[in-house]
C-alpha cells in the first residue's frame, strides 16, 4: 500500500510538471489590444481601407497627429500589415484577414503614379504630397510597401486570388521603379569616408540601412516572381552591405555593418538579417557568415554597453575609433532587428547560440535595458516609445514601437529556446516594480 501511495503521488506530480509546463509552452505575450486600438477603418472615395495612427499619448494613448505630417503613414501601416500576416499564421481569424486587406487596399491607395509611394494622410484622408516625409520618392516607405505588398500578395495567392491580382499589377510597377533607379547609381567604385572605402551602389551611395530593407521586399517578391532582374539587384546589394562591416572579431567596431557613411544607428540596423534572407533563399553561405560575425561579436558588445543610440567612427593608419557616439533614446526599432537577424541565422544554421542570443535581446523589452523599466506590458500591449535617458521614459505609445515589440515578440516565440528565455526571464521579474501599472 505504501508503494502505491508513493507511485500515485509521484504520478501525479509529474502530471502536475508536464501540465505545468506545458502552459508554459502555449503561454504568449503577444497583446494586439493596443495594436487594435490605434487601427482604424476608413473609406476614401467609396473604397474601404485600414489605416494605423502614428501616435498616441500617455496616459489615456488618445490618438496624435503627427505636426506638419498627418495622421497615419505607409511606414506603419506596411509594419502593421507584415505583423498581421505572422500573426494570422499562427491565429486564423476572420478579424485578422479583415485588417490585411485593409492594410494591403490602404497602401495601394498610397501609390504614385511613377509606381513610389507617398507616405502620410491628412486627417481628413487626402494624401499628403508635399512635405518632404511624405513626396512620393524612393525612401524607407516605398520599400517597407513593397516588402509589405510582397507578402500580403504571397498570402492572397492562397486565399483571395483576386485581391493577390490586385497588388500583383502595382507591385510589379514599384518593383521596375526601384530596379530603374538603382541602376542609375555607379555600379562599381567606391569612396572613401573617414578612413574607409565604401560602396557608392547602394541607395543614396552608401545607405545600407536602407538596402537592407530593399533586400528583404525584394527576396520576397522573387519567391512571388522569380525574375532574374530582381535576383541580380538583390545580390548586388548584398555584395554592397558586405563591404559596409568594419572592424573584426577582435577589433571595435567588432564586424558592425555601418549604417550610412562612417557612421552606425541602432534603429533599423537589418543588414544581417538582410544578408541571411538573401543568403539561404540563393544558396550563399557567405552572405550568411558575414552576417553570422556581427552577430556574434557586435551584438554582445552592444549588450554589454547597455546598448547605444548611435556612433560614427574613423580609420587612421589602420586603427578605427569612436568619433562620437549617442546612447539615447533607445527604442523598439531597434531591437526588433537584431532579433529577426538572430533566429534567421538560428533556423538556416541550425544553431542554439544565436537563439539564445535573441531571447536575451528581446528581454529589453521586459526591463533588461538600462532604465530597468519594462517597455512592454503583455496585459495592454502598449509598448513604450522610448529610453530617453537612464531615470526617463517616453510613456507614450505609438504605431512604431507597437508593432515592432509585437513583431519582436512573435519572432521570439516561433522558436522554442528563444521564447522559453524570455518566459523565463518574465516569469522571475512580473512581480517587481518593472511591470507597467494602468489602463488604457
Amino acid at each position: 500500500m505504501k508503494l502505491l501511495t508513493v507511485l500515485i503521488i509521484v504520478f501525479s506530480l509529474n502530471l502536475k510538471f508536464e501540465t505545468y509546463a506545458q502552459g508554459q509552452r502555449d503561454m504568449s505575450l503577444i497583446n494586439t489590444a493596443h495594436l487594435d486600438h490605434l487601427y482604424q477603418k476608413i473609406k476614401v472615395g467609396g473604397k474601404e481601407m485600414g489605416i494605423v495612427h502614428i501616435y498616441s499619448d500617455y496616459p489615456d494613448y488618445h490618438y496624435v497627429e503627427a505636426k506638419g505630417e498627418g495622421i497615419a503613414c505607409v511606414d506603419d501601416a506596411a509594419r502593421a500589415l507584415v505583423f498581421y500576416i505572422k500573426y494570422y499564421g499562427t491565429v486564423r481569424s476572420e478579424q485578422i484577414i479583415e485588417k490585411i486587406k485593409m492594410l494591403t487596399n490602404f497602401l495601394l491607395y498610397m501609390q504614385a503614379s511613377s509606381g513610389f509611394y507617398y507616405n502620410f494622410i491628412w486627417n481628413d484622408y487626402s494624401i499628403d504630397t508635399t512635405y518632404r516625409t511624405s513626396v512620393a520618392e524612393p525612401n524607407w516607405w516605398t520599400w517597407r510597401a513593397i516588402w509589405a505588398l510582397s507578402e500580403s500578395q504571397m498570402l492572397f495567392m492562397k486565399v483571395d486570388k483576386k485581391i493577390a491580382e490586385d497588388i500583383k499589377q502595382k507591385l510589379k510597377r514599384s518593383v521596375d521603379v526601384t530596379l530603374g533607379w538603382l541602376r542609375n547609381s555607379d555600379n562599381d567604385s567606391t569612396s572613401n569616408y573617414n578612413g574607409f572605402n565604401l560602396p557608392n551602389w547602394l541607395p543614396y551611395g552608401t545607405a545600407a540601412d536602407q538596402a537592407a530593407i530593399i533586400v528583404k521586399g525584394f527576396s520576397a517578391y522573387y519567391k512571388i516572381d522569380s525574375d532574374p532582374k530582381v535576383k541580380k539587384e538583390i545580390l548586388h546589394l548584398c555584395n554592397g552591405i558586405i563591404k559596409m562591416q568594419a572592424g573584426d572579431n577582435n577589433k571595435f567596431p567588432y564586424n558592425a555593418f555601418l549604417s550610412w557613411q562612417n557612421t552606425w544607428h541602432m534603429w533599423g540596423n537589418s543588414q544581417a538579417d538582410a544578408l541571411i534572407e538573401a543568403g539561404d533563399l540563393f544558396r550563399k553561405p557567405q552572405y550568411i557568415k558575414y552576417a553570422m560575425k556581427e552577430i556574434y561579436h557586435f551584438y554582445p558588445y552592444l549588450m554589454h554597453l547597455k546598448y547605444l543610440n548611435n556612433f560614427a567612427v574613423e580609420k587612421k593608419s589602420g586603427i578605427i575609433t569612436f568619433k562620437d557616439s549617442t546612447r539615447y533614446s533607445q527604442i523598439a526599432y531597434g531591437i526588433r532587428p537584431m532579433v529577426f537577424a538572430c533566429i534567421r541565422l538560428s533556423k538556416a544554421a541550425r544553431d542554439k547560440k544565436s537563439a539564445e542570443l535573441a531571447g536575451n535581446i528581446a528581454c529589453w523589452l521586459l526591463g533588461k535595458n538600462i532604465s530597468g523599466e519594462q517597455m512592454y506590458d503583455p496585459k495592454t500591449g502598449v509598448c513604450y516609445d522610448g529610453i530617453e535617458n537612464e531615470t526617463s521614459i517616453n510613456k507614450n505609445s505609438g504605431a512604431e514601437s507597437t508593432i515592432e515589440a509585437l513583431l519582436t515578440l512573435i519572432t521570439i516565440e516561433q522558436n522554442k529556446t528563444a521564447k522559453d528565455l524570455l518566459l523565463r526571464y518574465y516569469q522571475q521579474n512580473k512581480n517587481t516594480k518593472n511591470i507597467i501599472s494602468g489602463e488604457k
